[in-house]
């Protein structure tokens, strides 16, 4: 007796990318794999942008997030909380920038537990110039994907990061203190 063969799918462009001969075992394997690699792409994309100012995508980062705060700046861990990839020792990452002349640490009168961070106005001028920097390579490299492609695939994103999150311990305490009545 001969069994029948099934036709198994073919293996994405993302399987060629990393050289896997097997197609997965799942869409949704797939569609992981494919996001992690993207997200490898665009921010190694991104690290090339910068890299002419020895400035990383984290620090690039904390940049604009600071530029959002204005000169009050922001406590350390507001930045951590703020920042779009978690970045697991935040304080040695504003050293580096209070090295740099990008950055600099004032603590608190009110709390002097408390350090807030702010841009310096250096940092302001070398954000604009990254800025053109990273506009330049995402309209150049996303600019021929529609609008309106565009919007569904960031809801489509949204979906998925809603789906994967895992709260800190912190966001967490936070949850469940305020659902406490």
């Amino acid at each position: 007796m001969t069994r029948k063969r099934t036709a198994r799918p073919a293996a994405g462009r993302v399987a060629a990318e990393i050289r896997q001969a097997r197609p997965f075992a799942q869409p949704d394997r797939e569609m992981a794999v494919t996001l992690m690699r993207t997200s490898d792409v665009l921010h190694h994309a991104v690290e090339s942008a910068l890299r002419p100012w020895g400035v990383s995508p984290e620090q690039y980062n904390v940049l604009r997030i600071l530029q959002g705060a204005g000169p009050q700046g922001l406590p350390t861990l507001e930045i951590a909380d703020r920042m779009i990839a978690r970045a697991p020792n935040v304080t040695r990452l504003l050293d580096k920038m209070v090295e740099k002349g990008l950055a600099r640490r004032e603590r608190s009168e009110d709390d002097r537990r408390v350090v807030r961070i702010s841009a310096t106005p250096d940092s302001s001028a070398l954000l604009r110039e990254m800025n053109a920097a990273v506009d330049d390579l995402l309209e150049s490299r996303l600019g021929r994907i529609s609008a309106k492609d565009l919007k569904h695939l960031t809801a489509q994103l949204d979906e998925v990061r809603a789906r994967l999150t895992v709260p800190t311990a912190r966001e967490a305490v936070a949850a469940r203190t305020a659902r406490e009545p």
